[in-house]
Protein backbone atom coordinates (compact mmCIF):
# COMPACT_ATOMS: atom_id res chain seq x y z
CA UNK A 1 0.00 0.00 0.00
CA UNK A 2 1.30 3.65 -1.13
CA UNK A 3 2.50 5.32 2.26
CA UNK A 4 0.34 8.70 1.28
CA UNK A 5 -2.80 6.49 0.61
CA UNK A 6 -2.73 5.54 4.41
CA UNK A 7 -2.30 9.05 5.51
CA UNK A 8 -4.83 10.33 3.24
CA UNK A 9 -7.32 9.41 5.55
CA UNK A 10 -5.56 10.25 9.07
CA UNK A 11 -4.35 13.35 8.22
CA UNK A 12 -5.73 17.03 7.86
CA UNK A 13 -9.74 17.66 9.10
CA UNK A 14 -12.59 15.51 8.78
CA UNK A 15 -13.66 17.35 5.35
CA UNK A 16 -10.56 16.18 3.51
CA UNK A 17 -10.27 13.14 5.01
CA UNK A 18 -13.48 12.51 3.38
CA UNK A 19 -12.56 13.84 0.09
CA UNK A 20 -9.66 11.60 0.30
CA UNK A 21 -12.26 8.86 0.91
CA UNK A 22 -14.03 9.65 -2.35
CA UNK A 23 -11.05 9.68 -4.14
CA UNK A 24 -9.85 6.05 -2.75
CA UNK A 25 -13.73 4.66 -3.88
CA UNK A 26 -12.99 5.78 -7.12
CA UNK A 27 -9.55 4.64 -7.74
CA UNK A 28 -10.43 1.28 -6.11
CA UNK A 29 -13.76 0.86 -8.53
CA UNK A 30 -10.97 1.15 -11.26
CA UNK A 31 -8.90 -1.74 -9.71
CA UNK A 32 -6.46 0.29 -8.02
CA UNK A 33 -4.45 -2.39 -5.26
CA UNK A 34 -2.79 0.69 -3.35
CA UNK A 35 -6.32 2.27 -2.72
CA UNK A 36 -8.24 -0.77 -1.79
CA UNK A 37 -5.94 -2.13 1.05
CA UNK A 38 -6.50 0.99 2.02
CA UNK A 39 -10.04 1.00 2.66
CA UNK A 40 -9.57 -2.25 3.98
CA UNK A 41 -6.71 -0.98 6.58
CA UNK A 42 -9.81 1.38 7.64
CA UNK A 43 -12.20 -1.55 8.34
CA UNK A 44 -9.46 -3.40 9.89
CA UNK A 45 -8.31 -0.63 12.25
CA UNK A 46 -11.88 0.57 12.43
CA UNK A 47 -10.95 2.22 16.56
CA UNK A 48 -8.02 4.44 14.85
CA UNK A 49 -10.08 5.97 11.97
CA UNK A 50 -13.16 8.47 12.71
CA UNK A 51 -16.79 6.81 12.47
CA UNK A 52 -18.31 9.28 9.50
CA UNK A 53 -15.18 7.38 7.30
CA UNK A 54 -15.57 3.77 8.89
CA UNK A 55 -19.63 4.12 7.68
CA UNK A 56 -19.20 5.87 4.52
CA UNK A 57 -16.82 3.02 3.72
CA UNK A 58 -19.08 0.22 4.59
CA UNK A 59 -21.95 1.83 2.41
CA UNK A 60 -19.25 0.47 -0.26
CA UNK A 61 -17.50 -2.72 0.99
CA UNK A 62 -18.60 -4.68 -1.97
CA UNK A 63 -16.03 -1.98 -3.89
CA UNK A 64 -13.11 -3.46 -1.88
CA UNK A 65 -13.71 -6.30 1.23
CA UNK A 66 -12.79 -9.00 1.19
CA UNK A 67 -12.34 -12.48 3.76
CA UNK A 68 -9.79 -10.51 5.78
CA UNK A 69 -12.34 -8.21 6.88
CA UNK A 70 -14.50 -11.23 8.31
CA UNK A 71 -12.75 -10.65 11.83
CA UNK A 72 -12.87 -6.92 12.25
CA UNK A 73 -16.47 -6.62 10.92
CA UNK A 74 -17.69 -9.26 13.61
CA UNK A 75 -15.53 -7.36 16.25
CA UNK A 76 -17.14 -4.20 15.32
CA UNK A 77 -20.42 -5.68 15.25
CA UNK A 78 -20.54 -6.27 18.90
CA UNK A 79 -18.62 -3.40 19.45
CA UNK A 80 -21.18 -1.02 21.26
CA UNK A 81 -18.55 1.93 22.09
CA UNK A 82 -17.61 2.68 18.61
CA UNK A 83 -21.24 3.00 17.98
CA UNK A 84 -21.11 2.05 14.26
CA UNK A 85 -22.38 -1.34 14.16
CA UNK A 86 -25.40 -0.64 11.70
CA UNK A 87 -22.65 -0.44 9.11
CA UNK A 88 -20.79 -3.11 10.63
CA UNK A 89 -23.64 -5.30 9.70
CA UNK A 90 -24.39 -3.93 6.24
CA UNK A 91 -20.91 -4.73 5.20
CA UNK A 92 -21.21 -8.34 6.90
CA UNK A 93 -24.33 -8.98 4.57
CA UNK A 94 -22.35 -7.19 1.24
CA UNK A 95 -19.49 -9.39 1.80
CA UNK A 96 -21.57 -12.50 2.36
CA UNK A 97 -20.65 -13.07 6.41
CA UNK A 98 -22.73 -15.66 7.41
CA UNK A 99 -21.24 -15.79 10.64
CA UNK A 100 -22.67 -12.53 11.45
CA UNK A 101 -25.70 -14.19 11.59
CA UNK A 102 -25.57 -14.80 15.55
CA UNK A 103 -24.55 -10.87 16.44
CA UNK A 104 -27.70 -9.56 13.76
CA UNK A 105 -30.09 -11.50 15.84
CA UNK A 106 -29.10 -9.74 18.84
CA UNK A 107 -29.21 -6.70 17.41
CA UNK A 108 -33.19 -6.74 16.53
CA UNK A 109 -32.64 -5.97 20.26
CA UNK A 110 -30.47 -2.69 19.73
CA UNK A 111 -32.40 0.33 20.67
CA UNK A 112 -31.04 2.29 17.60
CA UNK A 113 -33.84 2.03 14.86
CA UNK A 114 -30.93 2.20 11.96
CA UNK A 115 -29.29 -0.79 13.55
CA UNK A 116 -32.48 -2.69 14.40
CA UNK A 117 -33.27 -2.30 10.73
CA UNK A 118 -29.69 -2.94 8.88
CA UNK A 119 -29.85 -6.20 11.28
CA UNK A 120 -33.08 -6.91 9.47
CA UNK A 121 -31.82 -6.07 6.13
CA UNK A 122 -28.63 -8.37 6.69
CA UNK A 123 -30.40 -11.16 7.91
CA UNK A 124 -32.61 -11.39 4.72
CA UNK A 125 -29.58 -11.73 2.87
CA UNK A 126 -27.45 -14.26 5.41
CA UNK A 127 -29.99 -15.49 7.44
CA UNK A 128 -32.13 -18.96 6.95
CA UNK A 129 -35.06 -20.95 8.46
CA UNK A 130 -33.63 -20.45 11.83
CA UNK A 131 -33.83 -16.44 12.27
CA UNK A 132 -37.56 -16.68 11.05
CA UNK A 133 -38.90 -16.88 14.52
CA UNK A 134 -36.52 -13.80 15.85
CA UNK A 135 -37.35 -12.11 13.00
CA UNK A 136 -41.59 -12.63 12.68
CA UNK A 137 -42.33 -10.51 15.65
CA UNK A 138 -40.91 -7.41 13.42
CA UNK A 139 -43.71 -7.81 11.48
CA UNK A 140 -46.10 -6.11 14.56
CA UNK A 141 -43.20 -3.44 15.11
CA UNK A 142 -44.64 0.09 16.14
CA UNK A 143 -42.11 1.20 13.06
CA UNK A 144 -43.41 1.21 9.55
CA UNK A 145 -40.16 0.77 7.87
CA UNK A 146 -38.91 -1.97 10.19
CA UNK A 147 -42.16 -4.02 9.30
CA UNK A 148 -41.58 -3.18 5.40
CA UNK A 149 -37.71 -4.24 6.07
CA UNK A 150 -39.05 -7.40 7.85
CA UNK A 151 -41.50 -8.36 5.20
CA UNK A 152 -38.62 -8.08 2.60
CA UNK A 153 -36.19 -10.11 4.71
CA UNK A 154 -38.93 -12.92 5.16
CA UNK A 155 -39.33 -12.66 1.12
CA UNK A 156 -35.52 -13.30 0.64
CA UNK A 157 -35.35 -16.20 3.13
CA UNK A 158 -38.11 -18.16 1.89
CA UNK A 159 -39.40 -21.39 3.02
CA UNK A 160 -42.45 -22.46 5.00
CA UNK A 161 -41.58 -20.53 8.54
CA UNK A 162 -41.19 -17.20 6.73
CA UNK A 163 -44.61 -17.67 4.58
CA UNK A 164 -46.29 -18.37 7.73
CA UNK A 165 -45.12 -15.91 9.45
CA UNK A 166 -46.00 -13.16 6.19
CA UNK A 167 -49.48 -15.60 5.67
CA UNK A 168 -50.29 -14.87 9.48
CA UNK A 169 -50.10 -11.20 8.84
CA UNK A 170 -52.03 -11.15 5.99
CA UNK A 171 -55.04 -13.01 7.52
CA UNK A 172 -55.06 -11.47 10.96
CA UNK A 173 -53.79 -8.11 9.60
CA UNK A 174 -53.20 -5.38 13.08
CA UNK A 175 -52.56 -2.42 10.60
CA UNK A 176 -54.42 -1.67 7.97
CA UNK A 177 -52.09 -0.89 5.14
CA UNK A 178 -49.70 -3.80 4.23
CA UNK A 179 -48.47 -3.49 1.04
CA UNK A 180 -45.44 -4.59 2.15
CA UNK A 181 -46.99 -7.83 3.14
CA UNK A 182 -48.65 -8.11 -0.15
CA UNK A 183 -45.67 -7.25 -2.04
CA UNK A 184 -43.26 -10.03 -0.02
CA UNK A 185 -45.86 -13.13 -0.07
CA UNK A 186 -45.91 -12.41 -4.11
CA UNK A 187 -42.19 -13.75 -4.07
CA UNK A 188 -43.07 -16.94 -3.13
CA UNK A 189 -44.94 -18.17 -6.57
CA UNK A 190 -46.15 -19.91 -7.70
CA UNK A 191 -47.04 -21.93 -5.07
CA UNK A 192 -49.01 -18.81 -3.58
CA UNK A 193 -50.90 -18.03 -6.22
CA UNK A 194 -53.74 -20.68 -5.39
CA UNK A 195 -53.88 -19.63 -2.25
CA UNK A 196 -53.79 -15.55 -3.03
CA UNK A 197 -57.08 -16.84 -5.86
CA UNK A 198 -58.81 -18.42 -2.46
CA UNK A 199 -58.40 -15.23 -0.50
CA UNK A 200 -59.83 -13.00 -3.73
CA UNK A 201 -63.11 -14.81 -3.05
CA UNK A 202 -63.56 -13.45 0.69
CA UNK A 203 -66.20 -12.32 2.21
CA UNK A 204 -63.45 -9.00 3.81
CA UNK A 205 -62.70 -6.47 1.11
CA UNK A 206 -59.83 -5.53 2.50
CA UNK A 207 -58.34 -8.95 1.88
CA UNK A 208 -59.95 -9.03 -1.62
CA UNK A 209 -57.96 -5.51 -1.40
CA UNK A 210 -54.68 -6.88 -0.55
CA UNK A 211 -55.19 -10.82 -2.06
CA UNK A 212 -55.73 -8.53 -5.65
CA UNK A 213 -52.44 -6.36 -4.59
CA UNK A 214 -50.40 -9.46 -4.20
CA UNK A 215 -51.40 -11.53 -7.41
CA UNK A 216 -50.64 -8.41 -9.32
CA UNK A 217 -46.75 -8.80 -8.17
CA UNK A 218 -46.44 -12.20 -8.86
CA UNK A 219 -46.31 -11.37 -12.84
CA UNK A 220 -47.81 -14.75 -13.44
CA UNK A 221 -50.58 -15.25 -15.86
CA UNK A 222 -51.78 -17.23 -13.47
CA UNK A 223 -53.05 -14.74 -11.42
CA UNK A 224 -54.97 -12.87 -14.62
CA UNK A 225 -58.63 -14.57 -14.74
CA UNK A 226 -59.08 -13.31 -10.72
CA UNK A 227 -57.63 -10.22 -11.46
CA UNK A 228 -59.75 -9.71 -14.48
CA UNK A 229 -62.86 -10.60 -12.14
CA UNK A 230 -62.47 -8.33 -9.35
CA UNK A 231 -61.22 -5.28 -11.79
CA UNK A 232 -64.88 -6.08 -13.61
CA UNK A 233 -67.20 -7.48 -10.53
CA UNK A 234 -65.73 -5.88 -6.87
CA UNK A 235 -67.89 -2.97 -5.89
CA UNK A 236 -65.95 -3.77 -2.14
CA UNK A 237 -64.14 -0.79 -0.23
CA UNK A 238 -61.89 -1.63 2.70
CA UNK A 239 -61.85 0.44 5.78
CA UNK A 240 -59.19 2.86 4.24
CA UNK A 241 -61.37 3.73 1.43
CA UNK A 242 -59.48 1.73 -1.19
CA UNK A 243 -61.63 0.32 -4.43
CA UNK A 244 -60.82 -3.49 -4.32
CA UNK A 245 -61.78 -2.88 -8.25
CA UNK A 246 -59.29 -0.32 -8.68
CA UNK A 247 -56.68 -2.58 -6.71
CA UNK A 248 -57.15 -5.24 -9.22
CA UNK A 249 -56.59 -2.70 -12.28
CA UNK A 250 -53.72 -1.54 -10.64
CA UNK A 251 -52.41 -5.20 -9.79
CA UNK A 252 -53.20 -6.02 -13.80
CA UNK A 253 -51.14 -3.26 -14.98
CA UNK A 254 -48.46 -4.49 -12.34
CA UNK A 255 -48.57 -7.81 -13.43
CA UNK A 256 -47.73 -6.86 -17.33
CA UNK A 257 -44.71 -4.47 -16.39
CA UNK A 258 -43.47 -7.33 -14.52
CA UNK A 259 -43.84 -10.14 -17.27
CA UNK A 260 -42.50 -6.91 -20.20
CA UNK A 261 -39.10 -6.45 -17.96
CA UNK A 262 -38.74 -10.16 -17.49
CA UNK A 263 -39.13 -10.39 -21.44
CA UNK A 264 -36.88 -7.60 -21.82
CA UNK A 265 -33.87 -8.98 -19.95
CA UNK A 266 -34.18 -12.32 -21.86
CA UNK A 267 -34.30 -10.69 -25.19
CA UNK A 268 -30.74 -9.08 -24.40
Amino acid sequence: MNPADARALRDGDLETREHNLRLLFERAGDGDTSAKEALRALVRDYPDYHRSLYSRALNRAAVFGDDSLKAPLLASLADTRYNCQAWAAMGCAALGFDEAVPGLVAMLDHPQEIAREQAVIALGTLGDESVVAALAPLLRDANTGMRERTAEALGEIGGDAALAALWDEFENRRYYRIGYIASALSTFTPDIIPRLCEAAESDDPDKRYWAAVALGSTGDDRAVPTLERLMAQDRGSTVFDGMVSVAAKKGLRTLRRIQAAIAARESR
